[in-house]
Order: C-alpha cells, then sequence, then structure tokens
C-alpha cells in the first residue's frame, strides 16, 4: 500500500509496542494543551485525545498529560524539532520530534541515519519533496464504493481521494482539515487514521534489497524512539511488510 503500509500491518507494529505509543500520544497531548485544556474549544488538543484513545490509552493518562500541558501537574517542556536526510537507497525522510532534551534527540537520530547507510542532512535537504497536507484513512468495507467516498470527501472541501488495497486516503488542505474530517466521521465513515502529515511530491522507489531491508531497520528503529512523533518517506514501497 506504498507509503503507509497495510491498516492490518500498522496496526500490528503499533500493538508490538503499545507503552512507547502512549509516551508519544502523551506528549502530544501536552504540547496541544498549552493552547488549553478544553478539548471543545481546541482542536489541536481534541484530535490529539481521539489519536490516544485510538489505541487504548487510559482516561486517567490521558487527564494526567492534559494536566500536565496545562500547568496544574509538574513536568517536562517539550520542544518541536524535525530533521531531514536520506535513508538507504535514497529515500527522502523527515522525522519530527518533541522532546525535552534536544541534544539527546539530535544524536540518536543521526546515529540512526549513520547506522543503517543513510545520509543525515541540514534543514530543507529534502522537505521540499513533501507538502503538509490533511490525511484522513477510512477503512474499506463490504459495498462502500469509491465514488460515493469521493463524493462525500469533495462536497466536504477534500482535494483527492486515493484508493488502497484495504483503505481510501483522503488528502485536503490544513485549513478545511476539521472540517473535512467532522464532516466524514459524521457520515459515518470507519476512520482508523486522521491527522496533518507530510506528503511526498517526488517519490523514490529503491529495488536493492539491502537497502529496503536498512531503510525498515532505520524506519523501526526511529519510530522506537520516544522522542520521536512521526518519521514520513517518499518510498513507495511498504516499509511495514516483513
Amino acid at each position: 500500500m506504498g507509503r503507509h503500509g497495510t491498516i492490518a500491518g500498522r496496526k500490528a507494529a503499533q500493538d508490538s509496542k503499545r507503552a512507547a505509543v502512549f509516551t508519544k500520544y502523551a506528549r502530544l497531548i501536552t504540547v496541544a494543551a498549552k493552547a488549553g485544556g478544553d478539548p471543545d474549544y481546541n482542536p489541536g488538543l481534541r484530535q490529539a485525545i481521539d489519536k490516544a484513545k485510538g489505541i487504548g490509552m487510559p482516561n486517567d493518562n490521558i487527564k494526567r498529560a492534559i494536566q500536565k500541558g496545562t500547568g496544574e501537574l509538574g513536568g517536562e517542556t517539550y520542544e518541536e524539532c524535525t530533521f531531514e536526510g536520506y535513508g538507504a537507497g535514497g529515500v527522502a525522510v523527515v522525522v519530527e520530534c518533541l522532546s525535552d532534551n534536544k541534544n539527546r534527540v539530535t544524536s540518536a537520530v543521526k546515529h540512526d541515519f549513520d547506522k543503517f547507510g543513510g545520509n543525515f542532512g541540514v534543514p530543507g535537504c529534502v522537505s521540499y519533496m513533501f507538502n503538509k497536507k490533511g490525511v484522513i484513512v477510512i477503512e474499506k468495507t463490504d459495498g462502500l464504493e469509491e465514488d460515493e467516498v469521493m463524493m462525500a470527501a469533495l462536497d466536504a472541501g477534500a482535494e483527492d481521494v486515493i484508493p488502497y488495497d484495504d483503505s481510501f486516503e483522503v488528502q485536503c488542505d490544513p485549513e478545511v482539515y476539521d472540517d473535512v474530517d467532522k464532516a466524514l466521521r459524521e457520515a459515518g465513515y470507519e476512520i482508523v487514521e486522521s491527522d496533518i502529515e507530510q506528503v511526498p511530491n517526488v517519490t523514490s522507489t529503491p529495488t536493492d534489497e539491502a537497502a529496503i531491508k536498512n531503510l525498515k531497520k532505520m524506519i523501526a528503529s526511529l519510530e522506537d524512539n520516544d522522542d520521536v512523533q512521526k518519521v514520513y518517506t517518499n518510498c513507495t514501497l511498504d516499509l511495514y511488510e516483513d
């Protein structure tokens, strides 16, 4: 399924490291809550909470993360930082992080690039190959037709709908993301992922098996890092497939 992999593959990878995923979402909630602790008036916080609940994070964990963000509880201060470079096979990679120690995460990310045959780059070296877009993944169910999803998404303000084996990927401008996400949920579609993401406008398809293997290992190592929130590539291959 290209850059995302199948729904089952992504869920399996997520389930295998659930504690680490909880940590990542807790940080995301804490940072979002700095703009206000009420999700009804803070769309970023609402989205973070929805994602956390979607992976089964306990309500107590969510509440503590919000309280850290609003200052009701003490806690670390997280800084957003983004790193770029090329993975094995010349694949462009963007790594988004939330960390309380920028030096630590910089060193760790650079180490992963070096260890697995990549090249850690300077800001801007590959980001021009990506566009920021709202991405909403709808699970394919029996009887759900592409034309139906396309019509609903476009009516809500989306730009495109891309069909995959087990899902439809709806893409939209970040400015209308909240409206599109809300409209599709209210229409009753099964939303399995929804976020603002880096979508490649230039793609890469490595053919060397050793490079592909190293690329998969690098992505897995990066995603195991608690400081790393998201890893994006412009690879057309399923990097979650064994």
